[in-house]
């Protein structure tokens, strides 16, 4: 044993770091290694929220939210798509093509739970997704969004939280704006389930949008 090991033991070692890389790699691809968020906000609009609005956003519900999954911590993810149907090039094309299968791939698999959009009408005819005031989904032939979404300045809660400003560099050329002014414009709402797939943390998720919706009637 002892002469084996001497001219195999540098083979053991190399083995042993390079089976600890693989199980590293898997699991960060499987997400076995990282926190699962406890709410997940898709935002719908003709382009990408700046990152400062989405950090601003992603610390604003973390406060409004909970530990949801009780694992130590509160996060909130929120997943960006964009749907321009303006787009000429060739380019803004595909990406929006990509956005828009990578957001059906989020309804199917019940991801998001609350919605963030710019034109909710064109997403409620275009997916039927958002729910009704008691959760349930609407019927076969109504694509409306009254009493299905709430106004972002309308909700107190969302209103008067204190969001900062955001800086974007475009064409070279910085601009900074409010982050609450650019929200002001949207449109939340809450996803209903057509299957028994839920989003994860359903009650707890409905319990933050009730108590978002008494707000917004409160006012």
């Amino acid at each position: 044993m002892k002469n084996w090991w001497y001219y195999h033991k540098w083979y053991v070692i190399i083995g042993i770091i390079l089976l600890g890389v693989a199980i590293d790699l898997i699991g960060s691809a499987l997400g076995l290694f990282t926190k699962s968020p406890d709410l997940q906000i898709a935002y719908v609009g003709r382009a990408p929220l700046p990152q400062d609005t989405v950090s601003a956003l992603q610390q604003a519900f973390t406060s409004l939210a909970g530990d949801f999954n009780h694992d130590g911590e509160t996060i909130v993810q929120i997943n960006q798509y964009i749907s321009d149907s303006s787009a000429t090039d060739v380019e803004t094309a595909y990406y929006q093509y990509a956005s828009e299968i990578t957001l059906i791939g989020d309804i199917s698999d019940c991801e998001s739970y609350l919605f963030l959009m710019e034109d909710p009408q064109s997403f409620q005819r275009e997916f039927q997704l958002l729910a009704n005031p008691d959760g349930s989904c609407p019927d076969e032939a109504d694509y409306s969004i009254e009493d299905k979404v709430i106004n972002w300045a309308d909700c107190p809660v969302l209103a008067g939280i204190d969001l900062g400003t955001y800086t974007e560099t475009t064409m070279g050329e910085a601009a900074t704006g409010s982050n609450q002014e650019l929200l002001a414009g949207l449109s939340l709402g809450r996803r209903c389930f057509y299957t028994d797939a839920v989003t994860d943390n359903l009650q707890e998720c409905s319990d933050l949008w009730d108590m978002l919706c008494d707000s917004a009637e409160n006012q």
